[in-house]
């Protein structure tokens, strides 16, 4: 407040805190002339301090300090010419506070009344205010009895001939000041006693006086207004119709009463009227201390001095002379403060400063105030029986004319002296001194009023004795400095006490006096008012008349000492007292004044803000307040400790209290619970008991006449069941012998028929079976040829390496391994073959069994079709009773419907009734939670809101945490001299120093030997990791590769048992897989020892010059590794290529459950028509099984035996799995009739069951029991259907995913499958190798990367990217994406350290990139749009199925599946709130200095606002040198954030929140800036601001963001603007703004019409009146007391879930994100 423009509340709000932080009295001197303002600022200082302070109790101090003003205004303050609202007297009102700072109470002091005013006012001038309020009031009912009248009735209110002051209301102001009297505790009573004593002065001022003679007069008989006088004041007319026309004279021996003349009566009643009047004034004075006296004991005060201003006038009296005495005294006394004593004190202090000159008016207070001074001459003057005011003029001119410079004697006067005070030359007219300064009124007009009936009006006059005492004071510690002298009606010898002697002007040089050692004691703060013009005109400035009065004042010499000064001081003990807490334990030294400078060094960078003294530290503006905020934070740290401790305790001790009282609630609660229940049961088990003996009686003799029907119709039906039973039995006897003899002959038919068959399968089986044997040798063939071709350059170096040791070993070794190849072979073919016909031996027994087992099964399913048969027939009976029971139900059921007709007529009805029930209902529901909902939004945003504050506390405090941390890094990590750093590999690769332990011991030794040259030479070094890291990583592919192999060879020997029925060619098959892997094994070998010998010979050589990377080694090493990798890829994906084709291969041997496959066999086999291709087949078939020729030739030399022995096999297993399917399949139909007997025998018993029970019922419960029945049944059904529905559905969803997955191998293998191939196309055309496909990566959406590499992942894709490159090529939120799939990875890795370490880095590092560029726009927008992807990925693929809805089935395959990331969730959503506040920061920053120039101050309708309003100062802009903004300006500027974030990917609806803030931001500044600058009030101004919001508006519909809100956000300046333009004259315009500004507070509606300035003589100011009727009209509405607009509020942001349809496997990481180190997965 203090850097804005000088205004009254920066003063009041210094003292307030120097009060505060001092501990020392303060005191405000409002100074200035007559109409400069000074009383309105005093009043605005008190209400500041109410406002700010608040009372200590519940009795509304501060609001009866602020209603004191009314009526000291009331009985005051009067017009004259130079003021409409004039302070005649001075008050200083000292406002106390407690210990808190609180206001307790006030305490008011007056001084010098200007009483004259009550019986006499100058032209253009009123009485005081409070007597035009009675006469405005008079037709008030309460008035009546006090018969006033108009202002202009009465001789004491028109005089000055202007009863009315333009734009003031007297009545409404009457009414003020009688709330405000009720307020500070002066009740009806009394506020009726005091306008009766003031009615009675203004009739007082009526009473008129008939001249008798000269020296004599008299008032006319019952004249009226004497007579309303001596009502209202409650005394005999007589007397004071005497008195005041007659004095009473005492000499020493008599006592004599003397009429007076007309002039000197006039002159007593006037006298009278004053001295009343100012009785009265003390009175209420006093009543309103008694109701500011507060019981508290009072700590300190503030206090506020409101005096006269310096007066001249025309005519210029003893009451000017007063007034400008008190302000020369004034003047001096701030020349003392700011001059003399701050000058001395840096001199004492020895501080370097220049002496600043400054007038002096010590001369002009020694000329009134000195001995033989003018006040001195005046009261010896007084004290002479015959002094008149021109012999006192001629003392002045003998005493002071020639010896005195400021003394002057006008030129055409001789009644008259100018003195020339600080302020201007002053010419005072003698006439009427010594009369205002004696005061005199006569005894007894004062007795006659004493003996008044009236009790009030005795009380003023009670303590007239104590009262006239000078030095007296109130109990309010006021002192009277107004008082009046009573004559005495008889001189007493022996009393002439000093309190008689002691004039006006004496009391008042006394009362001054006190008043300056008051504000000597206390720490003054000075207002000085300046007076635009003296003419009481509205926005006229005149320039000379303003300067006149800074320089009289001393201002501009204030202004050079404050620029230079230090005007805060502090001893160096209090400062260290203060600011101990901002010491730390070690910095406080003995030495006070050394601890202290060391303090101020540290805290104040720049030394010229201080300077040190001997005994104190003297500070230049704001220094203080600065280390008073550093204070404040400390402190408030500290209480933020403390109340979090206690707030817990006491949380704590109120949950275990409410917990307690919980317990004991729930205890007898339970135990009342518990006894209701056993009551229950009791009743219950006693009811049970009867009803079991009741119904067991009835139910007894209904069964024993069920029973003796039932056994007489059991006799006859099992006689009948048993006859049937025989016959049936008869006849299928018979049939069985006759199908005995029938199937012995199909048997033997059917036996030379598959002999037939078996023939020509055995033949085509051979054919089909040799040429894929055929074509796997030709695969295979082709395959080692292209592995011998890619590998060539390997192969070449290594036989190079070997060929001197295999050419002597050769022989030997060839020799040595054909014997014993044979041996083995020999031995293997022979068990091989043993164990075959055993196996042979075995199935042949185990045939003859099955066929055995299955004529055993035909039987029984021939006995069971037989029962079934029997409960079909049974089953037909009971469906033909139930249909004629079902047509008598009909019939009951339609009778029922007839029923059911009506009766639904009468619901249908009663449906109606509730449902308009309902709907009434329904309808306030839905208000109710329309308000209800509204309010939780609001509670909502509110929390939100807080809680974002919050956040935006803990991450400021975080980022100081920070840079508080670095400081401390840096002080305490100084480098050592001599240290040096050491190389990143060392750490990075020091896992690495080991081999695998696929190594032998004999390769790591001459490694561990070498390793003494790794120090010699780092180059060989970091190579030598290089090889061999990626030796670890070929070798751990390899192991892996071996391992899964011999898991499938695993499987495949634990299933050779249960796959007995395959052919042999599956051993084959297995042996050709293992051949393919040996030669892999074999290959990788040769490999990693030639890598082990290249390895050898670069640690040999240790020359730089053969490992540098540009050396030739260095390349054939790069180029064989590289090699070798693609070679080993090369055979991962062959392996696995095979691994299909075997697969496919198997499936398509394995034989069929049908038929089908023994006729494509019988057809292959027709086809093979000569020889030729048999004998070629078993040539293929020869060759493939190279290994057992031998046993071949052992058995038969032709080999037809063999194929005998194959083909027998082959159709055994073909029997076996026919046989094998029929049981299955007799096995499930059998299964499933023992379940539908099972399932028809349960329901014929439940049918008997129904029947027996419903033949015992009546005929109504009959037909209600199987109606009943009949629903149980239906819905069972039905629930079974919608279960069988529910699991259909389930599969077809299974099976369509399956297909899906299936049609996808599908497509990724050959089109051509070998089973498609007919025996002709093989023939005709030649037989070709199969192709193995390099087949595309199925990469998953995943990123992998080394542990090692997650700084270098930061630093590259977060530290060091550049947002405006990743924008404008890459695709939005890319980093977010690699981000999400790095987290993927490391999910489906299980690896929960990695997943929190990369998470927490990223955070970190996306902290780190705003806090070193958070003031750039693109950064900032940049990373709001990822933390928010990175964020939606997170929820996305979560696996919660309210993120899953709008996924795609591949996207829901890439949730995460092993880590719950919910509180990370928290934390980047928490991140992106941050980023967000910081956004809005930087957004404010830029657009401040754009707002006001292009909003308020260019004029985008150009000659629409070019004149100024009159009287009103240019504003400079404050970006003069860059050039005035323009609207376009703030468009172009929106245009850029708004692509930029577009640019960036950011969502939708967070585009739309920045751009609502962005819009409060400017309106809420305009509006403020609006409502602080006058000049900007007009009806031209309101239609540019219009004109502009139009723009802004135009521009949201270009952008489609109408829906935003931010409109909404610019309603408070749209409604100013209109405020602007609208008519303000009668009630219809009143009631027309009050409806059409209901954005805008009542403070901000009043203010803006108060500012509203025309620009030309068409329009007009707005009348107060309308402004009070618009304040009237709108204070029912609760608005904020608030004027200006929260700019930095911030509304409370929301991140809405916005799924991403981009596929993760399909994004590509660009090489210039620098991220070659992370493989997709």
């Amino acid at each position: 407040m203090g850097d804005m423009d000088p205004h009254i509340f920066a003063v009041a709000e210094e003292a307030y805190k120097q009060m505060a932080r001092d501990e020392r009295n303060q005191s405000i001197i409002v100074s200035g002339e007559s109409g400069a303002g000074k009383t309105v600022s005093a009043k605005y200082a008190m209400r500041y301090f109410a406002t700010v302070s608040g009372s200590a109790s519940e009795a509304n101090v501060e609001e009866k300090v602020l209603a004191s003003n009314p009526i000291m205004e009331s009985i005051g303050n009067a017009k004259t010419t130079r003021n409409d609202n004039s302070s005649r007297f001075g008050k200083y009102i000292e406002i106390g506070f407690d210990k808190r700072y609180r206001i307790i109470g006030a305490n008011m002091r007056t001084y010098l009344l200007e009483k004259s005013r009550v019986v006499f006012q100058a032209e253009e001038e009123r009485n005081y205010h409070i007597f035009y309020q009675l006469c405005a009031s008079a037709a008030l009912p309460e008035f009546k009895t006090l018969r006033l009248g108009n202002a202009n009735y009465f001789h004491y209110t028109k005089q000055g001939g202007s009863p009315v002051i333009d734009g003031i209301d007297d009545a409404k102001e009457m009414v003020h000041t009688r709330q405000a009297c009720s307020l500070l505790g002066i009740n009806d009573s009394h506020q009726m006693g005091i306008f009766r004593i003031l009615a009675g002065i203004l009739h007082l001022g009526n009473v008129g006086f008939t001249s008798r003679d000269a020296d004599s007069c008299t008032i006319p008989h019952k004249h009226e207004p004497l007579t309303i006088f001596c009502d209202l004041m409650g005394v005999e007319y007589q007397e004071m119709s005497h008195w005041l026309c007659h004095r009473k004279l005492a000499t020493a021996s008599e006592t004599y009463i003397k009429p007076i003349s007309k002039l000197q009566a006039i002159n007593a009643r006037d006298a009278l009227a004053k001295h009343i009047y100012a009785k009265l004034f003390n009175w209420i004075v006093d009543h309103v201390n008694k109701a500011l006296h507060s019981t508290v004991k009072q700590h300190s005060f503030i206090g506020v001095l409101d005096i006269y201003g310096f007066e001249t006038f025309e005519i210029n009296s003893f009451e000017q002379f007063c007034i400008n005495y008190a302000n020369e005294k004034l003047q001096q006394q701030f020349n003392m403060h700011v001059f003399k004593l701050e000058q001395e004190e840096y001199m004492k202090e020895q501080i370097p400063w220049t002496l600043i000159d400054f007038y002096d008016n010590q001369p002009c207070i020694n000329l009134i105030e000195a001995k033989l001074g003018i006040l001195d001459l005046l009261d010896e003057e007084c004290k002479m029986p015959k002094g008149s005011d021109d012999s006192w003029a001629q003392k002045l001119y003998n005493t002071h004319l020639k010896k005195c410079a400021l003394f002057e004697k006008p030129r055409m006067s001789n009644k008259a002296f100018i003195i020339q005070h600080f302020a201007d030359k002053v010419e005072y007219q003698c006439e009427g001194f010594l009369e205002k300064n004696k005061d005199t009124v006569y005894e007894e007009q004062i007795k006659v009023l004493k003996s008044s009936k009236f009790k009030m009006l005795s009380e003023l006059f009670r303590d007239e004795e104590k009262a006239l005492s000078p030095t007296s004071a109130t109990p309010s510690g006021r002192t009277l400095l107004s008082r009046t002298a009573v004559k005495p009606a008889k001189a007493r010898p022996g009393q002439a006490s000093k309190e008689h002697k002691k004039t006006v002007g004496h009391q008042f040089r006394n009362s001054l006096h006190l008043l300056m050692e008051t504000l000597n004691a206390t720490t003054p703060h000075y207002v000085r008012c300046i007076k635009p013009n003296d003419f009481k005109f509205p926005f006229t400035f005149d320039e000379k008349r303003a300067v006149q009065q800074l320089r009289a004042c001393g201002v501009l010499e204030t202004i050079r000492i404050s620029a230079a000064g230090f005007p805060s001081r502090w001893t160096y003990q209090e400062f260290f007292s203060r600011y101990r807490v901002l010491m730390k334990q070690k910095d406080v030294l003995s030495d006070r004044k050394q601890t202290c400078k060391n303090l101020l060094e540290k805290l104040i960078l720049d030394k010229d803000k201080y300077q040190f003294g001997k005994t104190k530290i003297f500070f230049r503006a704001g220094q203080v307040a600065y280390l008073e905020k550093i204070r404040a934070d400390k402190l408030r740290v500290a209480c933020i400790r403390i109340q979090k401790t206690i707030r817990g305790w006491l949380m704590r001790k109120k949950y275990l209290r409410m917990r307690k009282a919980a317990i004991t609630i729930q205890r007898y609660v339970r135990g009342y619970q518990a006894r209701c229940y056993a009551k229950f049961l009791r009743r219950t088990r006693a009811a049970i008991l009867i009803q079991k003996f009741q119904r067991m009686y009835v139910v007894r003799k209904r069964y024993h006449l069920m029973r003796a029907a039932t056994i007489v119709l059991q006799s006859l039906l099992r006689g009948y069941i048993a006859r049937n039973k025989y016959q049936r039995m008869l006849r299928e006897h018979k049939a069985i012998i006759i199908q005995k003899h029938v199937r012995g002959w199909l048997a033997r038919v059917r036996y030379r028929r598959s002999l037939k068959a078996i023939v020509y399968l055995q033949c085509c089986y051979r054919r089909m079976m040799a040429k894929r044997e055929l074509k796997k040798l030709k695969i295979e063939a082709r395959s080692v040829e292209r592995y011998k071709k890619l590998n060539i350059g390997m192969e070449n170096k290594i036989m190079q390496l070997q060929r001197k040791v295999d050419e002597q070993n050769k022989d030997y070794k060839s020799l040595l391994e054909k014997l014993t190849n044979l041996e083995t072979t020999y031995n293997t073919e022979n068990e091989k073959l043993r164990s075959d016909v055993e196996r042979l031996r075995m199935s042949e027994e185990e045939a003859k069994n099955a066929t055995n087992r299955v004529n055993m099964l035909q039987e029984e399913i021939t006995k069971l079709r037989k029962e079934l048969h029997q409960t079909q027939s049974e089953k037909k009976t009971i469906e033909e009773w139930a249909d004629k029971y079902k047509q008598q139900t009909e019939q009951l059921v339609s009778e029922l419907k007839e029923q059911n007709t009506s009766l639904k007529k009468e619901k249908e009805e009663l449906n109606r009734r509730i449902h308009d029930q309902a709907k009434e209902m329904t309808e306030t529901m839905e208000k109710k939670l329309v308000e209800e909902t509204k309010q939780l939004e609001l509670d909502l945003n509110d929390e939100r809101l807080r809680y974002q504050n919050l956040l935006n506390e803990f991450s400021r405090l975080e980022e100081r945490y920070e840079d508080l941390k670095d400081e401390v890094n840096l002080m305490v990590s100084i480098p050592k001299p001599g240290h040096k750093r050491t190389d990143s590999t060392h750490s990075s690769n020091e896992s690495e120093y080991t081999f695998s332990s696929e190594i032998t011991e004999t390769e790591d030794l001459p490694l561990r030997m070498e390793e003494p040259s790794e120090k010699k030479a780092p180059l060989d070094m970091s190579l030598f990791l290089k090889l061999q890291k990626r030796v670890t990583e070929l070798e751990q592919e390899k192991q892996s590769l071996q391992d899964e192999l011999d898991r499938k060879e695993e499987q495949a020997l634990r299933t050779k048992t249960r796959e007995e029925e395959r052919p042999p060619m599956r051993g084959a098959e297995l042996e050709y897989e293992s051949l393919k892997r040996q030669e892999l094994e074999s290959e990788n070998k040769k490999l990693k020892n030639e890598l082990n010998e290249l390895q050898k010979a670069l640690l040999e050589k240790s020359s730089p010059e053969v490992t540098a990377p540009g050396a030739p080694a260095y390349r054939v090493l790069l180029d064989q590794l590289t090699s070798v990798s693609e070679e080993l890829d090369v055979r991962k994906e062959e392996v696995l290529i095979l691994r299909s084709q075997l697969v496919s291969q198997k499936e398509a041997i394995q034989p069929k459950n049908t038929m089908t496959d023994s006729t494509i066999l019988l057809e292959d086999v027709q086809k093979m028509k000569d020889k030729g291709e048999i004998a070629q087949a078993y040539i293929g078939l020869k060759e493939t099984n190279r290994q057992s020729l031998q046993d071949y030739h052992m058995l038969n030399e032709d080999g037809e035996l063999w194929l005998v022995y194959e083909g027998l096999k082959q159709t055994n297993r073909l029997l076996e799995s026919q046989l094998q399917s029929q049981k299955k399949s007799h096995d499930n139909e059998l299964e499933a009739l023992r379940g539908e007997i099972q399932s028809l025998k349960e329901e014929n018993n439940r049918q008997q069951q129904l029947l027996a029970q419903n033949l015992q019922l009546p005929p109504e419960a009959r037909i209600e029991a199987s109606l009943q029945h009949e629903i149980t049944r239906l819905t069972n059904e039905n629930l079974d259907l919608m279960e069988q529905l529910e699991k259909q559905d389930k599969t077809v969803r299974k099976l369509k995913k399956q297909l899906k997955v299936f049609a996808k191998k599908i497509g990724e293998l050959e089109v051509g499958q070998m089973e498609n191939i007919s025996p002709g196309q093989i023939i005709d055309e030649p037989i070709r190798p199969v192709n193995i496909p390099r087949k595309e990566k199925d990469f998953q959406g995943m990123l992998d990367y080394k542990k090692d590499d997650e700084p270098k992942l930061v630093k590259n894709l977060i530290l060091d990217l550049k947002p405006r490159g990743v924008a404008v090529n890459l695709i939005p939120g890319l980093p977010a994406y690699i981000l999400f799939m790095c987290v993927r990875h490391a999910d489906y890795l299980n690896d929960d350290q990695k997943v929190r370490s990369l998470l927490t880095s990223t955070i970190n590092g996306i902290k780190k990139v705003l806090k070193k560029r958070g003031d750039d726009f693109e950064t900032v927008s940049f990373w709001l749009s990822n933390t928010c992807r990175f964020l939606h990925c997170l929820k996305q693929y979560s696996g919660e199925e309210g993120f899953m809805k709008h996924n795609t089935p591949r996207q829901n395959e890439h949730c995460l599946t092993n880590f719950d990331l919910a509180e990370y969730r928290q934390v980047l959503s928490d991140l992106a709130i941050q980023i967000y506040q910081q956004l809005v920061r930087v957004l404010e920053n830029i657009l401040q200095p754009m707002i006001v120039s292009g909003m308020l101050e260019h004029e985008t309708i150009q000659g629409v606002s070019g004149v100024k309003p009159p009287g009103l100062r240019k504003r400079t802009s404050s970006i003069a040198d860059e050039g005035t903004y323009t609207l376009d300006s703030i468009i172009r500027q929106l245009n850029t954030f708004h692509s930029v974030m577009c640019q960036h990917g950011m969502d939708p609806e967070l585009i739309k929140q920045v751009v609502k803030q962005t819009f409060y931001i400017t309106g809420a500044v305009t509006l403020n800036n609006l409502l602080l600058r006058k000049d900007m009030c007009s009806w031209s101004k309101g239609m540019q601001i219009r004109y502009n919001v139009s723009q802004l508006e135009e521009w949201l519909r270009d952008k489609n963001l109408m829906n935003s809100g931010a409109k909404e956000t610019l309603e408070p300046l749209i409604q100013a603007a209109q405020l602007l333009q609208v008519k303000k004259k009668t009630d219809e315009d009143a009631e027309a703004i009050c409806s059409m500004c209901n954005a805008l507070t009542t403070a901000q509606i009043v203010k803006v019409l108060n500012l509203y300035t025309p620009v030309n003589e068409f329009e007009e100011r707005v009348s107060i009146s309308f402004i009070r009727t618009i304040q009237m009209r709108l204070r029912d509405r609760k608005d904020s007391p608030q004027l200006l607009m929260d700019a930095k509020h911030i509304f409370p942001v929301t991140f809405p879930f916005n799924p991403s349809s981009l596929a993760l496997e399909t994004i590509q990481i660009p090489a210039s994100l620098g991220l070659a180190f992370i493989s997709r997965v």
